[in-house]
């Protein structure tokens, strides 16, 4: 029997839909599902150039799929790997919670504080016109920005908890940027599952 909750705050802001669920996950499951993917996934971490100058990618990656297609950002593209017994078991219970299909999910496994996301929007070509995106939360707590691209006043903070889910949805990707920035604060691993529709 699943022991996720199914208490969700809807979260009203222009030009976006977005629910979130605190308690997704128990705190014994999301430990669980933790240890299984940190443990088991193929960890990858690309380099990124920005100006001129390359770097590592200040997180680690793996993405999987139920149809194969590689996703390209940040001009780093991924080659899927087909999705595990255990990411099948969470996509299912997440696309009954969103009422939505997805057939790829990204993971990031943020190591410490200075892990991080910059600003960025999930609007790439491959996702479609109004991309739902499922973001699993796993892990140590970190801060999840967002700020509207032309109401300068709309800015917002959300901290994700370990177990949580945040749903993404209708115009969201056009009109707001989101990241998961560094800290300084002392704070474990974080695992982050992005569910997605790849087209």
């Amino acid at each position: 029997m699943d022991l996720f909750s199914t208490e969700k705050t809807t979260i009203n802001l222009p030009n976006a839909q977005i629910t979130y669920q605190p308690h997704f996950l128990t705190s014994k499951q999301a430990d669980k599902l933790f240890q299984t993917l940190k443990s088991n996934t193929n960890w990858r971490q690309d380099t990124i150039t920005l100006f001129g100058k390359t770097y590592n990618q200040p997180r680690l990656t793996a993405l999987y799929s139920t149809i194969g297609r590689t996703y390209t950002y940040s001009n780093i593209t991924m080659h899927p790997e087909p999705f595990s017994k255990d990411l099948l078991k969470i996509k299912s219970d997440i696309e009954n919670s969103a009422a939505t299909k997805f057939n790829s999910v990204l993971l990031n496994l943020y190591r410490d504080g200075k892990d991080s996301n910059g600003w960025h929007a999930d609007n790439e070509k491959e996702l479609g016109e109004n991309p739902t995106i499922a973001s699993l939360s796993l892990g140590a707590e970190r801060v999840f920005h967002f700020k509207h691209r032309k109401i300068k006043s709309q800015k917002h903070k959300l901290t994700l908890s370990n177990g949580s889910l945040l749903i993404m949805s209708g115009k969201m990707q056009h009109h707001w940027l989101h990241q998961i920035p560094k800290t300084k604060k002392q704070i474990g691993e974080r695992i982050n599952l992005t569910f997605r529709q790849i087209f």
